[in-house]
């Protein structure tokens, strides 16, 4: 099985920090109060915040590897 975490369009975010609370392990932070930054080495790709993301600017990828 292949592993996915989140990715944030960055011009689609409009920085509400809805998926940064929905996230179970706390790897989403708004930055700078302009969009939200996930970290991909916390990030299990569950998918709560792409389905909770006012915007739609949330999806998941794949991880190309672990190292990530």
């Amino acid at each position: 099985m292949r592993k996915k975490y989140a990715l944030v369009n960055r011009n689609l975010c409009v920085a509400c920090g809805e998926c940064a609370y929905q996230c179970p392990r706390s790897a989403i932070q708004i930055y700078k109060g302009s969009y939200a930054m996930v970290d991909a080495s916390i990030c299990i790709g569950c998918g709560i915040c792409a389905k909770n993301c006012p915007a739609g600017s949330i999806k998941l990828e794949e991880k190309i590897n672990d190292k990530i």
